[in-house]
Order: C-alpha cells, then structure tokens, then sequence
C-alpha cells in the first residue's frame, strides 16, 4: 500500500529493503493495482488478497470476473449449494 505508486515500484525493482518478499523475486512486475480513498478499505483489501490463492489473483489481475466468482465459492458439501436439499 503507498500513496505513491511509482516511487513504491521503483524501491521494489531497485530492491531497497533486503527483507522484502520481493527482493529476491527482481525484476518486479506491476500486474494489478488498485486505488482506493480510504486508506482503511485499502488496508482491508490489501489483507484480503493475500489470504486469496494463486488461481483467484490471476482471474482478479485477467480481468475476469466470472471466473473469480466461480472460485470464491464456497465447496464443502455441507455448503447450501451441495446439500441434501438441494437435490429435491
């Protein structure tokens, strides 16, 4: 989170903090951002994301929406969706 994105980019391809997740992992591509205005929802998301698997920030950073949604369902069969009653 920065409310400077090109100098925040820049520290990570230049590899300026060596404890970064990213500082073995240069060059560094910017594959998605978003803007927020309160800082606390882009705390929030922040945190959201990156509980998320490899699969749901792929569909997120394509674009596609469809997909995400497919895999931000739940599917344990004991989910409303698979159980018993649903058969009926």
């Amino acid at each position: 989170m920065t409310n400077d994105m090109a100098r925040r980019f820049e520290e990570h391809q230049l590899g300026k903090n060596k404890e970064c997740y990213t500082f073995k992992k240069r060059p560094v591509i910017m594959e998605f951002h978003q803007e927020f205005n309160d800082v606390l929802q882009a705390i929030y998301f922040e945190k959201k994301l990156k509980g998320w698997t490899r699969a749901k920030k792929k569909a997120l950073i394509d674009g596609d929406f469809d997909r995400l949604q497919i895999l931000s369902e739940c599917r344990n069969a004991t989910h409303y969706k698979y159980g018993p009653e649903k058969g009926k």
